[in-house]
């Protein structure tokens, strides 16, 4: 008996400890309803209250509510943020912690297989969990067809090192296994298992007959290979991906939208490669083919193959991205007026676009935009715009850890420039130096060691510095990137390091190949930059009719780009050439275009240096300054440049 009365009693206790974790249970949902209750009120008002709505989502979290209660909280004011605000970096941390990556894995997995027979889901969730591997920075994944009924993707970009340029996209809030995608890859970073998988979306396509989307997956397959720098494997993918594009036949638009896919890809390979003239007639093709997609209008008929219903990019940002690598192949080129003319028409219409869009891409245009003008700034002569330009990058980073994260170290490399422009020499080191310790891109390590061996060769005492460079970028032996650009501008720092030293048939030597290099592929800035020095030799030598055949056509080509240095620099030797030759009016004639380059290159030195933002040049950690102190003046002088 004392044994059944004791299961009795622990029976009754049982059921009392349940009856009080139901009423909890209860109590939690009442109130959880309540503030939800709250939060869609403010929210579905005329106008919604957003702000009262958040706040009533966020009070959630202090009563510590049931995971479940928790995650489901963190989707609806992901959701709320994103369709409601431009804060789309909290946006994106609250639908992150909506999720259990571990979890959400195998789910992912077995998603895939089960939707074999459903090729819009299958090709969607490949898309999403193969190209969300890219890097924190973009995940290119093509949009979903806009007469789903499903959200869009809102597409984003990537810029790898100096001078690629890969559009992409990221799904919308409430998408949560494309959050998941997200962090299963962008964590593991296995850019195999993303190659593998675009292939396998490949292969699907084209067995349930889609070519459109089997370009689509193929294409994205090669601009992860051209990250990896996999040229053997791109060539042959791009080869392909260009017979199926021109071979399928479907909506003029989505054909128009591939070919700008391809031919982006192509650009921005040669761009990277520093292969300026090789790339005109690609370069050519896609601004005729972005001008074909203008004239065209949207059917709203969906395609009969639901594996067809994806495409890469609005047409309205397709038109930007095509500006915008046209800006970097007149910047590479030393077509600097043209650079200005396309930067200033692709922002008056990025301003348009984000009234009506906050998509993530259009601030990396812009950025990206505002990185290239920023160089045609300093060569043209206005370090001052270039300075607040470069302040208007940061301010821009500021708004987004994540966008501040992918372009730190061009931060940097900028204001390491705009530090030689103004002839801040130890400020010029720390700025390269920094940005070398934020990069991991070869491109951009040898483009920031060039310009930093360039400031040691200035300072003239960092030998020892200086040499160690010097073998790391030795374009004779071994250079480690496979730019014709950059390896042309080593060859131009040893020439003008041999120069330094009085090496001088060394150093022409090495101006020669420059030339050679330059002339192949139409750099401009770095012919003219090798004529004056070359002509600077000859003139030290005393042949001043060989001097004379040097300076002419750089001063010739200085003006057409225009570069101020090098025209401050030509009218010096000018007037130095005919003062030896006798020729007295002409020395005269140069004299004063060489007072008129000084006085407009000492003004602008003096308004940049007196801006409150030249106080960024002692920035070299951590997140880019809130506010500027203004300067009681220049500090720096102009002595060397003249």
């Amino acid at each position: 008996m004392a044994a059944q009365a004791a299961a009795a009693a622990q029976a009754a206790a049982a059921a009392q400890a349940a009856a009080a974790q139901a009423a909890q249970a209860e109590a939690a949902e009442s109130w959880y309803l309540a503030l939800l209750g709250f939060a869609e009120h403010f929210r579905t008002s005329s106008p919604p209250k957003i702000r009262l709505c958040v706040h009533c989502l966020q009070a959630v979290f202090p009563f510590k509510p049931p995971q479940r209660i928790e995650a489901r909280t963190h989707l609806q004011l992901g959701s709320v943020l994103y369709h409601h605000t431009k804060n789309s970096e909290q946006a994106r941390s609250h639908l992150e912690k909506a999720n259990s990556v571990d979890a959400a894995k195998p789910l992912l997995r077995k998603a895939i297989q089960i939707s074999q027979q459903t090729p819009y889901w299958h090709c969607r969730l490949l898309f999403q969990l193969a190209l969300s591997v890219v890097s924190p920075v973009s995940s290119p994944i093509p949009h979903v067809a806009k007469d789903t009924g499903l959200q869009n993707l809102s597409p984003r970009g990537l810029l790898a090192a100096s001078h690629v340029l890969l559009p992409a996209a990221e799904e919308v809030a409430g998408q949560l296994y494309d959050i998941v995608c997200k962090q299963l890859h962008t964590l593991e970073k296995d850019l195999v298992s993303a190659c593998d998988l675009l292939g396998v979306g490949a292969e699907y396509a084209r067995v349930v007959g889609s070519e459109y989307t089997r370009a689509l997956f193929l294409l994205s397959k090669g601009m992860l290979l051209l990250m990896e720098r996999k040229l053997q494997e791109v060539h042959p993918l791009l080869t392909l991906c260009g017979q199926i594009v021109e071979n399928w036949q479907g909506n003029p638009i989505q054909k128009e939208s591939l070919r700008v896919f391809f031919l982006v890809l192509q650009v921005t390979h040669y761009l990277d490669a520093g292969q300026v003239k090789s790339v005109k007639p690609c370069l050519k093709q896609l601004q005729q083919c972005i001008q074909t997609i203008s004239t065209l209008h949207d059917d709203e008929i969906l395609p009969s193959n639901p594996a067809d219903l994806f495409h890469w990019l609005p047409k309205e940002h397709m038109c930007v991205l095509v500006y915008l690598v046209t800006v970097m192949h007149s910047m590479q080129a030393g077509y600097l007026e043209k650079a200005q003319k396309y930067t200033d028409k692709a922002l008056m219409q990025l301003e348009k676009l984000k009234m009506l869009d906050c998509s993530p891409i259009l601030s990396s245009f812009q950025v990206i935009l505002l990185e290239h003008i920023i160089m045609c700034r300093l060569v043209t002569g206005h370090k001052a715009t270039a300075l607040q330009e470069i302040s208007q990058v940061c301010q821009l980073c500021q708004q987004s850890p994540r966008l501040f994260s992918n372009h730190a170290a061009q931060l940097h490399t900028l204001l390491g420039l705009y530090c030689v422009s103004v002839n801040c020499m130890d400020n010029a080191e720390a700025q390269f130096t920094t940005a070398l310790r934020l990069t991991n891109h070869q491109e951009l390590w040898a483009f920031i060691v060039t310009n930093l061996a360039s400031v040691y060769i200035r300072e003239g005492n960092r030998h020892q510095e200086l040499y160690s460079l010097l073998e790391r970028i030795n374009p004779d032996h071994s250079f480690p990137v496979s730019s014709h650009c950059l390896r042309a501008a080593a060859f131009y720092v040893r020439g003008l390091f041999s120069f330094f030293q009085g090496r001088y048939n060394e150093a022409k030597r090495f101006l020669r190949e420059t030339l050679k290099m330059s002339n192949a592929e139409d750099l401009n800035r770095l012919t003219a930059c090798s004529l004056v020095l070359l002509g600077h030799i000859f003139y030290v030598l005393g042949n001043h009719r060989e001097s004379n055949n040097m300076v002419v056509p750089a001063m010739q080509l200085a003006s057409k780009i225009p570069d101020m240095s090098v025209q401050l620099w030509s009218s010096a030797l000018l007037r130095d050439l005919n003062k030896a030759c006798g020729n007295a009016m002409d020395a005269h004639e140069a004299a004063q275009m060489h007072q008129n380059f000084s006085q407009q290159l000492l003004q602008d030195h003096i308004e940049a240096c007196s801006l409150p933002e030249h106080n960024l040049i002692t920035w070299t950690d951590g997140p880019p300054p809130v506010q500027f102190q203004a300067q009681n003046g220049p500090n720096t002088s102009l002595a060397s440049l003249l």
